[in-house]
C-alpha cells in the first residue's frame, strides 16, 4: 500500500483552492497528484473536519500470542514437548505454524542438543 501524503502537503492543497481561488485542476497539476485524491481530501473534511490520513490496519499475521512473558514460562515449563503437542497444550487455538513463529520470536531452538556435531567430534578425537 502506497504511503499516505503528509499533512503539510495536504494543508497547502487545501490552502490553495479555499484561500488563493484556484481550480483544483490547476493546484493537481502544480503540486502533481491527482485530482481525485483532492476531491478524496475534501469529502475527508466535510466527514471528519479535519485532513488526517486514516490510520491503517495492522499488517503481518495475526498475533494470537500477545503476554510474551507468558509464552516465555509456557516453554520453560515444556521444554521437552515438540511443536505440535505444544500447540495442544497452549490455551488458544493456534496453527503449528503460528507456534513456530513465535518459538523463533522468543529464540527457543527446537535442538535438544546444546553442541553442534563438529564440536563433539573434536572432543572424541
Amino acid at each position: 500500500m502506497p504511503k499516505a501524503y503528509n499533512n503539510d502537503l495536504r494543508h497547502k492543497v487545501i490552502e490553495a483552492i479555499e484561500l488563493n481561488g484556484m481550480k483544483r485542476c490547476e493546484v493537481s497539476e502544480l503540486f502533481g497528484i491527482s485530482r481525485n485524491t483532492i476531491h478524496q481530501w475534501f469529502q475527508l473534511k466535510a466527514e471528519t473536519g479535519d485532513i488526517q490520513p486514516k490510520p491503517t490496519k495492522q499488517r503481518g499475521h495475526s498475533h494470537k500470542i500477545t503476554d510474551w512473558d507468558k509464552f516465555r514460562a509456557f516453554v520453560n515449563a515444556n521444554p521437552d514437548q515438540t511443536q505440535t503437542e505444544m500447540t495442544k497444550l497452549w490455551q488458544d487455538d493456534i496453527s503449528e505454524r503460528t507456534m513456530s513463529r513465535a518459538l523463533k520470536r522468543i529464540g527457543f531452538t527446537r535442538k535438544k542438543r546444546p553442541m553442534g556435531i563438529e564440536s563433539e567430534m573434536n572432543k572424541s578425537e
